[in-house]
């Protein structure tokens, strides 16, 4: 056993995980389940790694908690009247129902489409598209995604292109990527294009290898979901939003590590008033090769960006930026604007964001380096600074970006 309350000899509390853990978004909450067990709880898990024998003989099964997606329909249906506590997770739609009690946490969908939107528009792309699912009972997070996507381009008058296709899995591999082929072949070049996960983004990757086209210089290409296994296998290696569904698991094991503890078995036989699910926004865009470029021809634009990303932690010198290129600091904001939809300021907290993210998750330095390294006066600022963009403090950060690290319980 491992937890706090294994060190007291506490009995393990028998806990159901019904995830896919083929799935990268399934996976990763599993991950941030784990974290949490491993700091707080001593459960024994249930974690069935065949996905299609996901849930327990519930009639032999005397568990004391159940953590479960609702995207699949049997698991929704086989656990939604039992009486001990239960947490849905999910994408956002599916089978879950707001008037059964059962806490609910998933993603930010629209922030998720808003940050890919920023990210490809901070590499200058004039033309933008999105890849997402066609619609089904569960499918409803990609539409989020790409109206949230699309909308930021139009804020900034760019056009999107959004396209689904007839087929959701791979299965009929061919018919895929000839549909997928013809809609990025009449793209115009270049184009930053979002999928709406990372398998969809490798679709794209393929299809691309496939025309010829140069990613990310003919087609940048990001995912979401942050799957390290996809992400660094693929040519080029893929940028991709980190929708912290290692919170969602960490949170949704908080969540019913509450409920039983306060003894909450389960009478649900009478109404109860339907629960505000939690949403969990996402950490930020992971960029990786696959979006690395400058599409902008405006040599100022350009050299702006140049200044950026060369310093991420200092603060820039517009007009000493303006002076260098021989415009005025006024025509050189409204340039950059027009070019990439945001001001140098915004541009500049976006670089350093993705930088501070980067050292806590991926470096073992302590929070005093990362601050000074950053720019910051102090740990509090940079913690100020992190919790208003992320939700989250630089430990909590740091833990949850390594939850997928630790031991299974």
């Amino acid at each position: 056993m491992t937890g706090k309350e294994a060190e007291n000899g506490a009995a393990a509390r028998l806990v159901a995980v019904i995830l896919d853990a083929a799935r990268p978004y399934d996976r990763l909450i599993i991950g941030g389940v784990a974290q949490y067990v491993n700091e707080h709880a001593a459960w024994s898990l249930y974690v069935e790694e065949d996905p299609l024998q996901k849930l327990p003989d519930l009639r032999h099964w005397h568990g004391q908690g159940i953590i479960a997606n609702f995207d699949d329909r049997r698991v929704a249906s086989a656990i939604r009247g039992l009486t001990i506590p239960i947490v849905a997770v999910g994408g956002g739609y599916g089978w879950y129902e707001p008037a059964s009690g059962i806490p609910y946490i998933y993603t930010d969908n629209a922030a998720i489409g808003r940050l890919g939107a920023e990210h490809l528009l901070g590499c200058g792309f004039e033309a933008l598209a999105f890849y997402g699912y066609p619609r089904t009972t569960t499918s409803g997070w990609s539409e989020e995604r790409a109206a949230a996507f699309a909308a930021a381009c139009a804020a900034v008058g760019r056009p999107c292109h959004v396209f689904t296709g007839r087929h959701a899995t791979a299965r009929r591999w061919e018919d895929l990527q000839r549909e997928l082929k013809s809609w990025i072949d009449k793209l115009p070049k270049p184009v930053g294009l979002m999928a709406c996960n990372d398998v969809r983004a490798r679709h794209v990757l393929e299809a691309c290898r496939a025309l010829g086209l140069r990613v990310p210089h003919d087609v940048a290409v990001l995912g979401v979901d942050n799957d390290e296994m996809i992400c660094d296998l693929t040519a080029p290696p893929l940028s991709s939003v980190d929708q912290s569904a290692r919170r969602i698991g960490y949170e949704a094991a908080a969540a019913l590590d509450r409920l039983m503890q306060a003894g909450a078995v389960a009478k649900r036989t009478a109404p109860q008033a339907p629960l505000q699910p939690l949403v969990i926004p996402p950490i930020g865009v992971i960029a990786r090769t696959s979006t690395d470029t400058m599409a902008t021809t405006d040599e100022a634009v350009l050299k702006t960006l140049q200044t950026l990303r060369s310093a991420p932690w200092k603060k820039p010198d517009i007009a000493g930026i303006a002076d260098a290129v021989c415009v005025s600091r006024s025509t050189l904001e409204n340039r950059f604007r027009s070019a990439i939809g945001r001001s140098i300021h915004d541009e500049f907290v976006r670089l350093r964001l993705a930088g501070v993210r980067r050292l806590i998750a991926d470096t073992d330095l302590p929070l005093k380096s990362i601050a000074a390294r950053a720019g910051f006066p102090s740990v509090q600022y940079m913690t100020t600074f992190l919790h208003r963009h992320t939700g989250l403090t630089p430990a909590r950060l740091r833990a949850v970006e390594r939850a997928h690290k630790l031991p299974s319980t």
